[in-house]
């Protein structure tokens, strides 16, 4: 177990944005999976007023969670949500960092969510028209009332982060940053929080293994791309239900010898002439190769590497099927050896 705050939190959350936004599943999937996650151990969902798709649902993904959660009566979940963000429902994002708002985005919040606290309340992003001692004095406020019980922060810097810690008066509990194999510039805060004893929530932490919901290659959401049924890239679930740990290609082949997207071989392989074929390898490609040998999915392997950077970090990856959170959350029972934390190199700023 982790900790965020005095709570303790399964070492994997569920970032719960893509069940809201576009190319979004339907509700039993959407709730299915919020129940696996559940089922498999995940005590920690993270969610934000503005995850939605459309213009004038605000809330969606908050409704969502809490509709899925009733179900499970006094579970033990930490729902963690956001505000300061928008969505005008054309595909931007909109900032808000004014106290004011904060406040009636947090009351919105309660009454979507059906609690009297919050378990951790967010500060989305920070916004550049107002000081941001400001907008954390907003959630020290609300802690003070009791209308959330922690507060966190997001999309922050390391200065950003010790401010927050002083503004709250050392009641700081989380700060949520994109963090993965291959966004690092954020390894800077990932120590500042061991040294606060801040809890670290990588979102995105799949990037350079699969690709985020957020990611785009030509402009199109991935969300509805990258597999025949339109379901993310993410969800690295087969077809025909067969785990991911032993298949994720169409054709059957181990991960290890698929091709990437443009054609080009992972392995060295023979040309038609016969002349090896002298193949650059892909990036991450490490992660690939554990993962074959130990016969799981390259994605759980990375889980495992962000829990091996330090016992404050619970990454939150997101899911849209049953199967891909049930895979995530096994990572908390993967223990990479030293030797394969060394081929992985272990350094966050790598």
């Amino acid at each position: 177990m982790r900790m965020i705050g005095d709570v303790k939190i399964g070492p994997v959350g569920l970032g719960a944005m893509p069940l809201s936004i576009e190319g979004r599943p339907d509700e039993a999937r959407a709730v299915a999976t919020i129940h696996a996650a559940v089922e498999a151990g995940v005590t920690l969902i993270d969610t934000a007023d503005s995850y939605h798709w459309h213009a004038g649902e605000a809330g969606h993904n908050e409704r969502l969670i809490a509709r899925a959660l009733s179900a499970y009566g006094g579970a033990e979940v930490l729902v963690a949500t956001k505000g300061g963000r928008g969505r005008p429902g054309d595909g931007s994002w909109t900032v808000n960092g004014d106290p004011r708002h904060l406040r009636g985005a947090c009351e919105a919040s309660l009454r979507r969510l059906g609690v009297e606290a919050i378990g951790l309340y967010q500060l989305h992003k920070p916004d550049p028209a107002v000081p941001f001692a400001d907008s954390v004095g907003a959630l020290r406020d609300l802690l003070d009332e009791g209308k959330i019980r922690m507060a966190g922060i997001s999309n922050v810097g390391a200065d950003q982060i010790r401010e927050a810690a002083g503004v709250l008066g050392g009641r700081l509990a989380s700060a949520q940053n994109r963090f993965s194999p291959a966004v690092r510039e954020a390894a800077d805060t990932l120590a500042v929080c061991a040294d606060l004893g801040v809890a670290f929530l990588p979102w995105s932490p799949l990037g350079g293994i699969s690709l985020s919901a957020l990611d785009t290659l030509d402009g199109t959401p991935l969300t509805t791309r990258g597999t025949l049924d339109g379901a993310p890239p993410s969800t690295r679930d087969t077809l025909d239900g067969a785990p991911p740990s032993t298949r994720d290609t169409l054709d059957g082949a181990p991960p290890s010898t698929r091709d990437t997207l443009d054609g080009t071989p992972l392995t060295t392989r023979d040309t038609l002439d016969g002349a090896p074929a002298h193949t650059p390898r892909r990036p991450f490609q490490v992660f690939h190769e554990i993962a074959a040998e130990r016969g799981v999915s390259p994605q759980r392997v990375c889980l495992a590497w962000h829990l091996a950077l330090g016992p404050h970090v619970i990454p939150i990856p997101g899911a849209t099927r049953p199967a891909t959170i049930r895979d995530s959350a096994a990572a908390g029972a993967l223990t990479l050896t030293a030797d394969e934390l060394a081929r992985l190199d272990l350094s966050p700023g790598a």
